[in-house]
Formats: structure tokens, sequence, C-alpha cells
């Protein structure tokens, strides 16, 4: 079974990054790239991945937006906050929208990996 994924991050290095890696697995498939919250719910709706990886600071609504949009749009699908901030306050908003999981940017690619397989049910 193929791990349907869509990123979401405002800054399209990251975006590139996260692509690639997780392009690189063979069990996982990026259906689509956001750079925004507005975009990540429009093709939330239309792709319903199994995970989106969810960037907290975005414009057009920020990530806790985001993913209470996208729960209600795709309920089936599952959240991995993915965000240079680590404090409590974001990550607590971000619990509160729905998301699943949180990983700090900058872990380990395997790290990133393994949470999205979690989540997708890997």
């Amino acid at each position: 079974m193929i791990v349907r994924v869509l990123i979401a991050d405002d800054d399209p290095l990251i975006r590139d990054v996260l692509r690639d890696v997780l392009d690189d697995e063979p069990d996982l498939e990026v259906v689509a790239v956001a750079a925004d919250a507005r975009e990540a719910v429009e093709l939330a709706e239309r792709h319903a991945p199994a995970v989106v990886v969810l960037d907290v600071r975005m414009p057009f609504g920020g990530g806790s937006h985001a993913a209470t949009e996208i729960l209600q749009r795709a309920p089936g699908t599952r959240i991995l906050a993915f965000s240079a901030y680590t404090d409590p306050g974001a990550v607590d908003e971000m619990l509160r929208a729905g998301v699943t999981d949180y990983l700090a940017k900058g872990v380990r690619n395997t790290e990133l990996v393994a949470a999205v397989r979690r989540l997708g049910g890997r």
C-alpha cells in the first residue's frame, strides 16, 4: 500500500526537500504540494491524502486553521505538524486543531519518514 502525502509549507526550499525525501521512499507518494494554508485545504479536499505534512505558520490562516479545515473536508487524513516553532503554545494550538503528531524542523530525515509512515498506517 502506498501512503499518499500532501506537503504544505510556505518555504519553497523546505517544500522541495520534503518532496525529495518522501518521494525517495518506495511506499510514499507526494500527491500535492501547497504554499499556503488556503491551498493546503483545497488540495487536501481534492486529493484526500493519508497524511498532510503541515507547516505551523503559513499565509492565509496558518497551520491550525488549515488543520481544522482539512480534517472537516478530508476526515480520513492525519496531520503531521512540521515546524521551526517548538514553543508549548504553538504545539498546543496545533494539537487542539486536531494534528496527530508534531515534529520540529531539523529532525533527521529518517524520523520524518517514520512519522509519515506511522500516521499513514504503515
